[in-house]
């Protein structure tokens, strides 16, 4: 896991090195074990380290083979690495180090750009052909790990975060009104390629970039889960879904033990973390280190379930450390979370994430993690209404309950020259529907949720806390292959008992039944929900800062009548509407935009 940046030239001229070192700097706590940086002819190439497979120097990046001419830099985890090394020393390859990064390496020289289909793990990174000038990017299937690109017409450079490609200065910083209009409808969901930036753009999951050297460059999305019934599974019963669910978790689990630091779980007491560690502990991991947050209440509302995960750290006697954050480190922790941010993520569960990551920094390197279980099983409340809505309606079902507010209703919020007479948040919702494939309404709405949602929310909200402190989080709920047999599975299956059917029946009778059938939970962070005190003089300090006014995106009128009364408009999932108004304009701030 770490951090990397490049730059490629089109224009004949040398990569500017400062700029690439400017960016690696910026990537310091992503990889704060080592450094690196590597130029030759049009291409520069960065790296900032957190050793986790071969803590030698010979897995130090950019690692070059001569002998191949190639150069790769790379952010992530292959799972399989040592199988591929096998076989690839089958074929003749000699290998220098014991690291995974090295595999990739190989495997380009040997298979090309599609060695990903071959990569069982979650990764983003760059190879840099000597001899052709081709430059090659490319992201995991669910889109794991990040990468950001800033292209002009005489060079492109990427790097693992969007303040990254700040530091590397040149950036138009101008906000994208479609991504505006995305982040206030849809779910505070900005999809790829975009960002709130017009000069940012994102590499898409499951996709490769291929770069030449004269600029030009053209994109493969290489794996897309279908979402819809396979011939060979006709006949399988409620009870093979569950063991193949079962046996395919177990195996996505085992996959992420792969590192050569102790690897610890993060324990939210519910059925997904939970089902996480009983597996661990089934394949004979003894002193486990588990980790749960829990914050003070606020106004009636409950900020810790300790209760639940104390029942699973007991159950299976792990070493559990349980962390309550004091009100004094919360609003200190506001702001250093939007620091944390590629890109502003309105989520409460960003803070919490945040503070639970520092700590658990401090004894592990590597965690697992529950993070990917709801939008593969339709664990969320907005899927059981989609249950028999016909497909051809499924869009508009599915964007009258997801989505924050209307097209209409941006106009109460919004100044009117950041309005757009058209809605690309609902265009973007039915083009995905009308894909093919996805049989049902909720595999439609599970495939948009997969491969959109999941990617740039809670994914990203996992890897940015977590790697700000120099963690390694993995989420088998997103193992690709547990992905594929999950969209194969009946919708019935999943939204059997309250969602989730087929997961918490795989769970029945290894994890305790109190965790299976307690009521869904998430990471609660009262104070950020409930707006008042000096939460609030925070949030009204940034929208009502001279930047902000001269920002010009939000009604005053709209604004003041938000902070005589914080709490009383929220979105149609229930986030504080004035919230994600203020996070953007904090994220805005913190990046001096």
């Amino acid at each position: 896991m770490c951090g990397i940046a490049g730059e490629i030239r089109f224009d004949d001229g040398q990569p500017d090195v400062d700029a690439v070192g400017r960016m690696t700097a910026a990537l310091q706590p992503r990889g704060p074990d080592g450094a690196g940086l590597h130029s030759a002819g049009a291409t520069a190439l960065g790296h900032r380290r957190l050793k986790i497979i071969d803590l030698s120097e010979r897995g130090a990046q950019p690692m070059v083979d001569p002998e191949l001419g190639l150069t790769a830099v790379f952010n992530g985890c292959i799972y399989n690495y040592r199988e591929l090394r096998a076989e690839l020393e089958g074929f003749g390859y000699r290998f220098f180090s014991e690291s995974d990064t090295e595999v990739i390496l190989k495997s380009f020289h040997r298979w090309g750009s599609r060695c990903v289909d071959r990569f069982l793990g979650m990764f983003a990174f760059a190879v840099a052909e000597r001899d052709t000038g081709v430059l090659t990017l490319a992201r995991d299937r669910l889109g794991i790990k990040p990468l950001y690109v800033d292209e002009s017409a005489d060079r492109l450079r990427f790097a693992s975060t969007l303040p990254a490609l700040l530091a590397g200065g040149g950036v138009d910083t101008s906000i994208d009104p479609v991504a505006l209009h995305h982040y206030m409808t849809f779910h505070s969901v900005v999809p790829a390629p975009r960002t709130i930036l017009a000069g940012v753009k994102k590499l898409p999951p499951a996709t490769i970039r291929t770069i030449r050297a004269d600029g030009t460059s053209s994109e493969h999305v290489y794996w897309r889960p279908d979402h819809t019934r396979r011939a060979g599974d006709a006949a399988m019963t409620e009870r093979d879904w569950r063991d193949a669910v079962l046996e395919a978790l177990r195996l996505a689990v085992r996959r992420r033990m792969v590192a050569d630091v102790p690897v610890g779980v993060l324990l939210s007491g519910g059925i997904d973390s939970s089902l996480v560690v009983a597996l661990l502990a089934q394949e004979g991991q003894t002193g486990l280190k588990t980790f749960s947050v829990g914050f003070h209440a606020t106004a009636g509302e409950s900020g810790d379930e300790f209760a639940y995960s104390d029942l699973v750290a007991d159950h299976f006697a792990t070493d559990h450390q349980q962390i309550l954050v004091e009100p004094s480190r919360m609003l200190p922790a506001v702001d250093s979370t939007i620091a944390a941010m590629s890109e502003p993520m309105v989520s409460h569960d960003c803070v919490a994430f945040h503070l639970l990551s520092e700590e658990v920094a401090k004894s592990v390197t590597v965690v697992q993690s529950g993070q990917g279980a709801d939008e593969v099983f339709a664990g969320y409340a907005w899927y059981p209404p989609l249950a028999g809505v016909p497909r051809h309606r499924a869009a508009a079902e599915y964007a009258a309950v997801f989505t924050d507010r209307s097209h209409a209703a941006l106009a109460e919020i919004l100044e009117p020259d950041w309005l757009l007479e058209h809605d690309p948040s609902r265009a973007f919702v039915d083009a995905h529907f009308a894909e093919p494939g996805a049989d049902e309404a909720l595999d439609a709405a599970l495939r948009i949720d997969s491969t959109v949602m999941l990617v740039d929310d809670p994914v990203k909200r996992v890897d940015n806390m977590t790697m700000a402190w120099g963690l390694e989080a993995r989420v088998p709920f997103l193992d690709h292959e547990l992905v594929e047999l999950a969209a194969a599975c009946p919708p019935a299956l999943k939204l059997a008992q309250g969602g989730k059917g087929v997961v918490k029946a795989a769970a029945r009778g290894v994890v305790p039944d109190g965790v299976i059938d307690r009521p869904k939970g998430y990471f609660p962070v009262p104070a950020i929900r409930h707006l008042e005190g000096p939460f609030l003089e925070r949030v009204r300090a940034a929208v009502t800062d001279p930047v902000a006014k001269a920002r010009g995106l939000v009604r005053t009128d709209w604004l003041d009548a938000m902070l005589a009364d914080p709490n009383s408009k929220r979105t149609n999932l229930g986030s504080n509407a004035l919230w994600q108004v203020a996070l953007l304009e904090m994220w805005l701030q913190e990046m001096r935009i």
